[in-house]
């Protein structure tokens, strides 16, 4: 094993135990600190780091990764059950591969349940996207968000293939392009956080960070899981089109560093670590797929892990994490979010590590 493999390695591995067993010492003493990193809750927070971990689990056959994920969702279940809303169902995430796993029906019927409720009754747009629901006491009516992608469709694509469900896949495979559609700016090829259906804006129109990131990863994921079942070649065809389009953007606005500005393009804000991350491991992951040249996916994601080596503290926290970001008033808001470690951000982090060991093998 090469130096850079094991320094990759030893990384991953103290990312993970930072994500699944940290506790409040080592949170930082800022108000943020327990919604940041408290894992015993059922929400899109934990449930990005539990996607992680059971990525990274799968990746490197740790049974010992995959029993924390199980003992994660057996602790936390009962909590799916207070408020069911599409910010909610990342850890549902996770439900076919413990099936796979176990074997334990209930995953496989509990994932079905949910998808059947996502696709026939979660709240639309005028355009049929799903409108962006959250646990909090807060409604964005008519409002499509970027991060929608991947905390609830990713699930949905899983689940499809899963079961076998049709339905299912063509779902998840036109909320896909749907977001796409919404979203991604004619110009630059970016995408903006989030689409009012009701106003036929982008609101403050902010190319957000890790908005794009949450698309860049998800979408060649919820391709992988959905597209044969789908079937639907047009369709493909201009996801394929606009995601190159957005893979293209994104490479060109790269900083130096290997990171990528909060702001896609305003290159003085300050650089985050987390959807830098997701939008590299997107890169490898479409380049894997044949969707985007792998020199370019290459020349730009090695740089990166670079750069998120270079934010992992010695105990595994990644620093530079922008907090929970909604849909802001103006784009200079979010220069002003503040950093700390977050679930989300170890596992974005966490993602990024193992698509890169992947490449090892």
């Amino acid at each position: 094993m090469e130096r850079d493999q094991r320094d990759l390695v030893t990384a991953a591995d103290r990312v993970y135990h930072y994500l699944m067993f940290s506790g409040p010492e080592s949170w930082g003493s800022h108000r943020w600190a327990d919604w940041a990193m408290n894992r015993d809750r059922w929400d899109w927070n934990p449930g990005v780091g539990l996607i992680a971990a059971a990525d990274y689990g799968s990746f490197g056959g740790s049974q010992w990764v995959l029993r924390d994920v199980e003992a994660w969702v057996e602790r936390n279940l009962g909590g799916s059950e207070q408020v069911k809303v599409v910010n909610s169902l990342a850890p549902f995430a996770v439900f076919p591969l413990l099936y796979r796993l176990t074997g334990k029906r209930f995953y496989a019927d509990k994932a079905e349940e949910i998808a059947l409720w996502l696709v026939k009754q979660a709240p639309r747009t005028r355009e049929g996207a799903f409108e962006h629901t959250v646990t909090e006491n807060a409604s964005f009516s008519e409002q499509v968000w970027a991060d929608t992608v991947f905390m609830a469709v990713l699930f949905l694509a899983r689940t499809a293939r899963l079961t076998g469900n049709k339905e299912l896949a063509d779902e998840a495979m036109k909320q896909t392009l749907l977001h796409l559609q919404a979203l991604q700016d004619d110009e630059t090829g970016l995408l903006f956080h989030g689409w009012n259906s009701a106003t036929g804006d982008w609101m403050s129109a902010a190319r957000w960070n890790r908005a794009n990131a949450w698309n860049a990863v998800g979408v060649p994921m919820i391709v992988e899981e959905a597209s044969e079942l789908c079937g639907d070649v047009e369709m493909l065809g201009e996801l394929r089109e606009r995601y190159l389009r957005l893979a293209e953007a994104l490479v060109h606005c790269q900083n130096e560093s290997g990171l990528w500005p909060t702001v896609l393009d305003r290159a003085g804000f300050y650089e985050e670590t987390s959807g830098s991350a997701g939008i590299a491991c997107g890169l490898y992951k479409a380049a894997r797929a044949g969707w985007i040249p792998a020199e370019m996916a290459t020349a730009s994601a090695d740089r990166t892990v670079a750069a998120v080596l270079a934010q992992v503290r010695g105990d595994g926290a990644v620093l530079g994490v922008s907090g929970g970001t909604p849909v802001l008033a103006t784009v200079e808001a979010y220069d002003e979010v503040p950093t700390f470690p977050t679930l989300y951000g170890q596992g974005l982090v966490l993602l990024l590590f193992s698509e890169k060991l992947r490449g090892y093998v």
